[in-house]
């Protein structure tokens, strides 16, 4: 199992819990108190910096109560293995009342996953492939 190192910056921040067995992300929390209006968005402090494990990066995604309940979304939201600094969330309040989070709130969740390292090789043509260059909306709407 690989290790996710944490480092408090904060006195009060608390380190990502993952809440139940089988649960991919860890829940990150806020050490101050968010209030959002909607439509504002502003980067949420954490007060934690992590030591991604090599061969990963950690994805910053939302909660579903939060999400569905007050329209929160996350923006951005990749940190990079060999980043240090503090963990920040990006939160939007995409509904239509502010939204206001004490601190020591659950924010947003952290999934750490494995990428692959790839060469990156100009070509003249790529592979032909059944869906072709076919995009949005392009597989129906059923």
């Amino acid at each position: 199992m690989a290790e996710l190192k944490v480092k408090k910056l904060h006195p009060e921040a608390k380190p990502p819990v993952r809440k139940r067995e089988g649960d991919a992300g860890l829940d990150l929390y806020s050490v101050e108190e968010v209030v959002l209006k909607p439509g504002e968005r502003r980067a949420v402090s954490t007060g934690v910096a992590v030591e991604i494990p090599p061969g990963h990066f950690g994805l910053v995604k939302d909660r579903s109560g939060l999400a569905l309940k007050e329209g929160l979304h996350c923006l951005a939201g990749v940190i990079d293995e060999n980043y240090r600094g503090e963990v920040k969330v990006v939160l939007i309040n995409l509904g239509e009342q502010e939204v206001r989070l004490p601190k020591g709130s659950r924010i947003a969740q952290l999934l750490i996953i494995p990428y692959a390292k790839v060469s990156v090789v100009e070509v003249g043509e790529l592979s032909e492939t059944e869906r072709g260059e076919r995009g949005f909306g392009s597989s129906g709407v059923s």
